[in-house]
């Protein structure tokens, strides 16, 4: 079987629009969610969320080109360039490097905005750019434009497990020969009136508004409901003998994922789908000593003691170290899998693993080493990521040292 190596990755979030300065700002245990600016919360329930308040598009793209694209796209772009740029490829056969890109909710500002106009002005007034700029796949198609991709196109949109989704799709691409590299893309941006608005009526959003450094709290007993976040994470992947013939940086090897649905509800998660997903990965793997997860970790009541439960089901006495950085930039939905897959890597690099923030209160539910509150040294031989979303879907992502 062909083996697949993360050659070159990327990263943007609300703690920083780069790889280096937001994995620095995730281990000194840092926050990006604070209130949110860009719309007026005045009504909102929710008024706080990781918002990347310092990206300016015409940094990544055209300025004429700006408006052809809605925000997540933008920050998908900006990714992509970085991990394309890490990966040092200098030439290439430009069909057999492909594209997976991955989005929960795409084009939601855009929807909500033209929304907004067909009702008030008309739909002589809709943009021309509106539905292109909307469409999630649109995320791999600008990305293969830009760099020349024109090996398989493929999207992933499987709400919170859409990013690890898509590191999945690009391995089994390359391992069953449709491509010899793929850049995995997944971006995330609905933090707006509608998404922030949608999710708070479900009950699913912290409303901690008055200390949004402290809302997120992944595994503690006074967890109250997960914070949107905004960003985009990127790798590159290709065959192993490819990388090592051009003696390429190797962050690590892909060497399991698993997949898997619950069909048990749309939004609660089961103990089954989850373990089904990790165990199918840890088997692909070959059952090795996990030394870290990146847990799905939402700071959710539910999620975090299914997680919990699911973790101890698979790996018994053997439980891994485990942490959640998503009460440090917030919960980036379908973008969520592939910056914690950066985030894993970069762990891997620099033998530290991340903490999870705000955990100050034990609860007998969620009672394993959550890494609390400080970065903790390790180097990591075999680290697994979760993401799991809504409608049941479960994914799950192992990377060896190399």
């Amino acid at each position: 079987m062909r083996r697949v190596v993360v050659t070159g990755i990327g990263m943007i979030n609300s703690l920083g629009l780069d790889k280096e300065s937001s994995f620095k700002a995730i281990v000194e245990a840092q926050c990006g969610i604070k209130s949110i600016s860009s719309f007026d919360t005045t009504e909102h329930t929710v008024k706080i969320a990781g918002e990347i308040t310092d990206f300016d598009p015409n940094t990544v793209m055209n300025p004429k080109e700006v408006k052809k694209a809605d925000r997540f796209i933008q920050l998908g772009l900006k990714a992509a360039q970085e991990a394309m740029s890490d990966a040092k490829i200098e030439s290439f056969d430009a069909e057999s490097f492909g594209v997976s890109s991955a989005s929960g909710i795409g084009g939601l500002v855009v929807i909500e905005k033209n929304s907004v106009i067909v009702n008030s002005a008309g739909p002589r007034k809709v943009s021309p750019f509106f539905i292109p700029s909307a469409l999630i796949n649109m995320l791999g198609g600008m990305v293969s434009i830009e760099h020349g991709l024109k090996g398989p196109n493929l999207s992933s949109v499987t709400a919170c497990a859409a990013g690890t989704h898509a590191i999945s799709e690009a391995t089994k691409t390359i391992i069953t020969g449709g491509a010899n590299k793929m850049l995995v893309v997944g971006a995330e941006a609905a933090i707006c009136a509608a998404g922030v608005g949608g999710f708070a009526a479900m009950k699913a959003l912290s409303t901690r508004n008055d200390e949004p450094k402290r809302a997120s709290r992944p595994f503690d007993a006074q967890r109250d409901g997960f914070i949107m976040g905004e960003g985009a994470g990127a790798l590159v992947l290709e065959i192993y003998e490819d990388a090592v013939a051009r003696g390429a940086h190797i962050y690590g090897e892909v060497v399991g994922f698993g997949e898997s649905g619950d069909a048990n509800h749309i939004t609660s998660p089961s103990l089954d789908g989850p373990l089904r997903a990790m165990k199918a990965a840890y088997k692909m793997a070959g059952f090795p000593k996990i030394d870290y997860i990146n847990a799905h970790g939402t700071s959710t009541p539910a999620n975090d003691k299914n997680e919990t439960a699911a973790i101890k089901e698979l790996f018994g006495e053997n439980v891994p170290q485990i942490s959640s950085t998503k009460g440090q930039i917030g919960h980036c939905l379908g973008a969520a899998g592939a910056i914690e897959a950066v985030i894993c890597l970069m762990a891997m690099r620099d033998e530290i693993l991340p903490p999870t923030i705000n955990y100050e209160n034990p609860d007998a539910d969620c009672d394993l080493d959550y890494i609390p509150n400080v970065a903790r040294k390790c180097r990591a031989e075999y680290i697994m990521s979760n993401s799991f979303g809504f409608g049941g879907t479960n994914g799950s992502v192992i990377f060896k040292r190399l």
